[in-house]
């Protein structure tokens, strides 16, 4: 079976086909257990978390329309996969890279509410698609791998293909042009 693009997967939603969980699951489950395994570490989680994302397509499609569906499927798939950590982690607090990830870019968004309402904002998530796309390419990737894909800076660097203090200083730098930049849109 040929894989079905976003219009028909939505269409397929829209009509409560039940061929839009089988259809999505062939092309976005691959990106949504890779999400969730870096977040929680495990593969029986990620895979968890992939129905968890299946099933909340189904419960908010409609009323949502995304634009982008494989966005709309990221941010579900790691919101859950954030949940569900949490959850499991609420007495082992700061032992894993993602809460030392989420401790590192904490201080630039830092606002009154938590760390994940903010990131959630629309306004948040404009302003960091307009700054990443005017970073440099190397500084790009780097932010995108530490924040985005939950990698240590050790895996970062063997990926980027440099030394670790470039990868620290590259992130310190951009958190700190990140910080400036939201200072300056209002947004901190």
């Amino acid at each position: 079976m040929p894989k079905l693009t976003d219009a028909e997967l939505l269409g397929l939603f829209s009509q409560r086909d039940q061929a839009a969980l089988a259809g999505t699951q062939e092309k976005y489950g691959k990106l949504c257990r890779c999400i969730a395994q870096n977040i929680l570490g495990s593969r029986e989680d990620a895979e968890e978390c992939m129905n968890d994302t299946l099933m909340k397509l189904w419960e908010t499609i409609p009323p949502e329309k995304p634009h982008s569906l494989a966005a709309y499927i990221s941010v579900i798939a790691r919101n859950l996969a954030c949940n569900r950590r949490t959850a499991a982690h609420r007495n082992k607090r700061g032992g894993g890279e993602f809460a030392v990830a989420l401790t590192e870019i904490e201080e630039t968004l830092a606002a009154p509410d938590s760390i994940e309402a903010v990131i959630d904002t629309i306004a948040i998530g404009d302003a960091l698609d307009h700054f990443l796309d005017d970073l440099p390419a190397e500084a790009r990737v780097m932010f995108v791998l530490r924040y985005w894909s939950d990698l240590s800076i050790k895996e970062i660097a063997a990926r980027c293909g440099v030394g670790q203090s470039k990868v620290k200083m590259t992130l310190l730098r951009t958190r700190q042009a990140l910080k400036t930049y939201l200072e300056k849109e209002g947004l901190r």
